[in-house]
């Protein structure tokens, strides 16, 4: 059998240059605003796919469109924008080989099923003196 690794370093123009699926799952921050640009999407392979299911500022939209409407990557799905509800003029909307959801795709039924019985379960626990997934707030202060 082939021996895979399970973990290694790589660079981020690396991961972009080789990924055949890129997703980004990352918060907003100062740091990587707009950092999938047009330096990254020009080395990505024209077969990949992007995916942004996090913050719609983590890429600049402007860029994107283009190279999606050159066929320099395959397609991108994109559940959220830099501006929502997404403004009329955003380039995404005339984009190439897009799909546009409107930053709710984690709802489907089932995702609101768990949710649920989820609640309903942290309630039960709660009030039978068991409470679980417990946020010990002394962790949060920073400093």
């Amino acid at each position: 059998p082939p021996n895979y690794r399970v973990f290694a370093w790589s660079s981020l123009e690396d991961l972009f240059a080789q990924g055949d699926v890129v997703t980004l799952h990352a918060p907003l921050t100062s740091g990587n605003h707009k950092f999938v640009n047009r330096h990254l999407l020009k080395r990505m392979k024209k077969s990949a796919l992007l995916i942004n299911a996090s913050r719609g500022a983590l890429i600049e939209e402007n860029d994107l469109a283009e190279a999606l409407n050159k066929g320099q990557l395959a397609g991108a799905v994109v559940d959220v924008v830099s501006t929502e509800p997404i403004a009329a003029d955003n380039p995404l909307l005339s984009a190439k080989n897009i799909a546009l959801t409107p930053h709710l795709a984690w709802a489907t039924r089932e995702a609101r099923r768990r949710l649920m019985a989820s609640t309903a379960e942290n309630i039960r626990t709660f009030l039978g003196g068991e409470p679980q997934n417990q946020v010990n707030a002394a962790y949060l202060v920073e400093g």
